[in-house]
Formats: C-alpha cells, structure tokens, sequence
C-alpha cells in the first residue's frame, strides 16, 4: 500500500494516527509481544503495575492467550439490522440507531441496557457478533454517529468528539431513559470517555473502551516524538484535504472496495473476520451525500478532549480492552502506555490486553472479547 493507502487505514479508524506515524510504529516497534510490554512497564515503573498490596489481581494488566474459545450465537445478518433499525430526530437531524430484541414489554431483565458506539467509517453493523450475545442479559442499543452509516451527514457541518458526545447524552435521556453501560471503540470510545466526563445526572453506569483513541485527529498526539517530526506535514495535509478535487480524488480511492479491504485487513490481527461484509459495512456509507465533508471536517477538524485529562475524573466502573496487535493505536503509544498503567492509578479500571488482536476488538476476535465483558458486565454493582 502507498502513502494514501496507509492514511486511509489511520483515517477510517483512527484518525490520531497519520501515515507516517503507521509506517514508524511497523518499523521503529521494537516490542515483539505484549508479554515483553508488560515488562518493561514493570521495570519502568513496579509500583504502579505489580503492587499487589494496591492493585487487586482483576485490576492488573492481563495478557489472555488467543486460543480461549467461547461458543457464540450467530451474528446478524447486516440486512437484518438495516430492517430492525429506527430514526431519531436529534436537533434536526435524523439518527439512525438499533435496539436489540425489539421492545415489547416482555423484557423485565434487571440488568441495565447497554449502548454500543462504534468507530471512524464504521456503523451499527461494526457489531453484529456482539449484539446477539449481549441480548441475552441485556437490551442493547445501537447508534450510528451523525455523519456515519445511515444517520444524516449534514454539508458543512462541524464535527467534533464535543458533539457525538452530546449526542450519546441526548439519546440516553430520551430514548434509553435509564442508567446505561456506554460500550465503544476507538473515536466511539472516546466519544463515551466524553460523555461519561460530562453526565452530572447519572445516566452513564459504567464504561467499556475497546482501544480507545486520543482524539477526533493525528493533532492530539503530540506528545509522541513521531508526530512530532511530521506535525507540519500534518499541517500540510489538512490544507491539501481543504482543496476539494484532492480531498475527493483521495476520498473516492479510499472508499473502492479493494482498498477498503486492504486497510481492513491492516487493522485485524484475525484476517478471516474481514469478510464481504465488513468491506461494505464500510463502504455503502462513504457513497452517501455529505460523507466527503464528514471526511474532511473530521480529519481537519480539532482533535477534541483528550482522555489522559478526563479519565481521573470518571468514578464508575470502567473495563478496558486492548488489541495488542493494534497499527493505529499501539498499546507502546502515548496513548496506549496511559490506559495500560491506569488500572494501578484507579481502582475502578480494569485492563486485558488480549493477544494478536487488532484495532476493533469486539470484530477482530469477539469471542476473546465476550469472555471477559460477560463477566465483567454480570458483576456490576447495583444501584
């Protein structure tokens, strides 16, 4: 892959990575196993990863091998979801969301519901191996981004991570109406990081990150020497994406079929989960009136809150889970060292890092996944 190859795998998932910053990870990443990660955090800082008097054993830094096997139900099928899904009017907006089974009164389950964001050019179907799993204890929604999958993609319009979160927060109070576990990978991740920072009215009951990222954009990695050297070519690009033949021919390229599967196939440690479907679920949406400018306003936009800021001030229950063969947020970035060292800083944090998995856990190996979320969901406390 070239150049625009590799910016169209940072930019679809996460965009805190540039290119060049992909290409410096692959070649400069002289860690070979998340094994060998944990050590050096270790010998780097002991207190704050093997202090056992501090730090009980479910909040360590956990390495799970890739050969546990858990027996799922089938996904769903995407036409199955696009018939399932409903419309919400969000400031004028149409909002497309899931909620899994279908209300009709018969459900009196105790636990509480559930609410899946996904990631950069992804939608709902991003999780069809997870939402039949979760549907057996939970009701589960889902909801695609404004400017992502079937939701509205409004001309002009400026995106920011300050936004979807508010959105979460809205969809919460008048569709959900109850105390909600936010479950989300990367940008959707952090877009929940954001709305759990921000809920003063208990809406938010708990948080779970799938590789979250440090921002809409490559602009909120700054404190990683690699963005750094490239930030005024970073610049540059954005002034390039603004001129808008070169910000279409790039985006036209992006969304073939062929390079969408290639950048898949970068970003998943398990190559056999990137099926024909997971190349459209990317693909239909990027067809749609008003994608370009989502691509562009997101890109070029600014990156937003960062988590190292908002996760000391978040008290609830938070379980987070890493693919440690991750391209775009490698568990050795800035942003990956924090969330590692974290479950040793807050008590309520638990951290897996789950081995020979890439950027979008709960696709790339759901099974890995589903074994420590069940648990992890079935022994929140209740309030």
């Amino acid at each position: 892959m070239g150049l625009a190859g590799n910016g169209a795998a940072a930019c679809i998932f996460s965009p805190p990575l540039s290119p060049l910053m992909t290409c410096a990870q692959r070649q400069l990443n002289p860690l070979q196993s998340p094994v060998n990660f944990s050590s050096r955090l270790m010998s780097r800082n002991p207190l704050s990863v093997i202090n056992r008097a501090k730090v009980s054993a479910a909040s360590t830094l956990v390495v799970v091998p890739s050969e546990t096997d858990v027996v799922l139900p089938p996904p769903l099928e995407v036409k199955e979801i696009d018939a399932k899904c409903s419309t919400w009017v969000w400031k004028g907006y149409n909002i497309n969301y899931l909620v899994y089974p279908e209300a009709d009164g018969s459900n009196t389950s105790t636990n509480p519901p559930l609410l899946l964001v996904h990631g950069f050019g992804a939608s709902i179907a991003h999780w069809r191996r997870n939402i039949p799993v979760l549907a057996q204890n939970h009701t589960v929604y889902s909801i695609d981004l404004l400017g992502f999958g079937a939701s509205q993609k409004p001309a002009s319009f400026a995106y920011s991570m300050e936004v979807w979160a508010e959105l979460i927060l809205d969809f919460l109070d008048e569709i959900v109406q109850m105390p909600t576990v936010l479950l989300g990978n990367s940008i959707g991740s952090l877009a929940c990081v954001i709305a759990a920072s921000e809920s003063a009215n208990s809406l938010v009951k708990g948080l779970v990150l799938f590789n979250c990222a440090g921002g809409m954009n490559n602009k909120a990695i700054v404190d990683d020497w690699r963005i750094r050297v490239f930030f005024p070519l970073l610049w540059l690009i954005d002034l390039l994406l603004k001129q808008q033949g070169i910000a279409y021919s790039l985006f036209n390229r992006i969304r073939q079929s062929n390079n969408l599967r290639n950048i898949l196939l970068s970003a998943y440690g398990n190559k056999e989960n990137v099926d024909e479907d997971l190349v459209e679920i990317f693909r239909k949406p990027a067809e749609d009136e008003g994608a370009l400018d989502a691509f562009i306003s997101i890109v070029t936009g600014p990156p937003g809150p960062n988590p190292v800021q908002l996760m000391p001030n978040i008290s609830l229950p938070i379980l987070v889970l890493w693919g440690d063969r991750d391209p775009l947020t490698p568990i050795d970035g800035p942003v990956g060292r924090y969330f590692a060292l974290l479950p040793a800083r807050l008590p309520n944090v638990n951290l897996y890092l789950l081995e020979g998995v890439g950027h979008c856990p709960h696709d790339d190996r759901p099974d890995l996944v589903h074994e420590k979320l069940l648990p992890w969901l079935a022994n929140l406390p209740i309030t």
